[in-house]
């Protein structure tokens, strides 16, 4: 029953986040920030992907594997950045970590073209693209952290 108690507490104490996002503590232009970076993310994924479209059934799903990498790169360097630059505002940070590139990177558009490669019966090209992937995404965030690291903002 305490836990019970204490959950309903929790909620009532910050229903108002969900229902007015603005009551956020902290910076209350926040969210507006991140959903100009939201803006600007999409319609640069939207560009990628016009860039890389492909139409044939079976095809691998390039225009969402380079973003997804660019991105891995981009969040992994930013971070990196953002520990060596205590200068650098939070906001800038938020904005375009997870504004931009959170919305120009895309888990449900992979698992989306993943089942469909796999509904369609190209096993082989659904296995390529999650281990290329997760290996990509892996070795591009690796890159980008130590890129931060050693630059930085001079």
């Amino acid at each position: 029953m305490g836990i019970l108690l204490d959950f309903t507490t929790f909620l009532v104490k910050n229903i108002g986040i969900l229902i007015n996002p603005f009551h956020l503590r902290g910076n209350k232009n926040m969210v507006f920030i991140v959903g100009v970076g939201g803006i600007i993310g999409a319609i640069l994924r939207y560009s990628v992907g016009l860039l890389f479209a492909n139409s044939h059934p079976g095809a691998f799903p390039l225009g969402t594997f380079a973003a997804n990498l660019i991105g891995s790169f981009l969040l992994a360097w930013l971070t990196a950045t953002a520990a060596r630059s205590p200068k650098l505002p939070k906001w800038i940070v938020t904005g375009v970590g997870t504004g931009i590139i959170g919305s120009f990177t895309t888990f449900s558009t992979f698992s989306v073209e993943t089942v469909k490669l796999i509904q369609g019966h190209f096993f082989f090209m659904a296995f390529i693209y999650i281990l290329l992937s997760l290996l990509g995404g892996w070795a591009f965030s690796f890159l980008g952290y130590q890129s931060g690291r050693r630059r930085g903002l001079q």
